[in-house]
């Protein structure tokens, strides 16, 4: 009898976390499902940490953190019982692993991230990374991007200003003020800016001006008698915004934009008040 017992002895020392915690489990009434549900440990784990058989564990991480996790549940030191699976796996690690310290041992070492998903976020903040550069380098330094292959031909350096059907002419960037002025008294107007800020406003009597200001950015026009409005950009004479009193909101004035406008089908000048 006592020959049989001498070679049992290591595999008892093996199981002496286990069998704590096993008596512990008993005291408190709990059965292997119940302390499953509670902790999330799998029952197959919790027996064979029970029965000191660490080889049916993933790891010694699993094995050491899965006994702290059931320590906690049970009241008992977790710490303690820690070491003492250290203690056990060192003095007989059925799964022959290299005996080091582990540095990371989670209360449940199934809430661990897999490599699989350690690979996946490691990209998916690659991607992020990119995406943010390429924002960056699109929208506030354009300039970073690389140069064209060919430089910019003549004909898209110039723009193409119709006057009337069949009629046009390539002609340099517009420069110059840009002037309204009143045909008939009593025209109001409105000029703002892109930005909603006011620039004038008012009733216009007859032969009077405004000139849009030239560091005005995205200037607009606001009236009701388009047709009464005479313009010129650079001392040049442009077509109206339109032939008939009519209200027109959020027009670009601007040199370029006014330039660009080919002129009313029938222009008319506003009937002068009667005397």
């Amino acid at each position: 009898m006592e020959e049989s017992l001498e070679p049992e002895a290591p595999e008892a020392h093996g199981r002496r976390a286990g069998a704590m915690l096993a008596e512990a489990r008993a005291r408190a009434k709990l059965d292997l499902a119940e302390v499953a549900a509670r902790t999330r440990i799998p029952q197959r784990h919790l027996a064979a940490i029970e029965a000191g058989d660490y080889a049916r564990l993933p790891s010694r991480t699993y094995a050491v953190g899965f006994s702290r996790t059931y320590a906690r549940l049970l009241g008992l030191d977790e710490r303690a019982i820690a070491e003492q699976v250290r203690l056990d796996l060192e003095a007989g690690d059925p799964q022959g692993l290299p005996l080091r310290p582990d540095r990371f041992e989670p209360g449940d070492p199934a809430r661990v991230p897999s490599r699989r998903l350690t690979w996946f976020s490691l990209l998916a903040v690659l991607v992020l990374l990119a995406g943010a550069f390429a924002f960056y380098r699109t929208y506030f330094s354009p300039g970073l991007g690389p140069a064209p292959l060919t430089p910019p031909t003549q004909a898209a350096q110039q723009r193409v200003i119709t006057s009337g059907p069949g009629s046009a002419r390539p002609a340099a960037a517009p420069a110059g003020p840009v002037v309204f002025t009143s045909l008939v008294d009593g025209t109001w107007v409105k000029f703002y800016d892109a930005t909603g800020k006011r620039l004038f406003e008012g009733q216009m009597a007859r032969g009077q001006s405004f000139t849009v200001p030239a560091e005005a950015q995205g200037p607009q026009l606001w009236t009701g008698r388009p047709n009464a409005l005479a313009i010129t950009v650079a001392g040049r004479a442009v077509p109206m915004l339109g032939n008939s009193e009519v209200v027109m909101r959020d027009v670009p004035v601007d040199a370029a934009a006014l330039l660009a406008r080919p002129a009313p089908p029938a222009a008319t000048s506003p009937a002068a008040p009667a005397t």
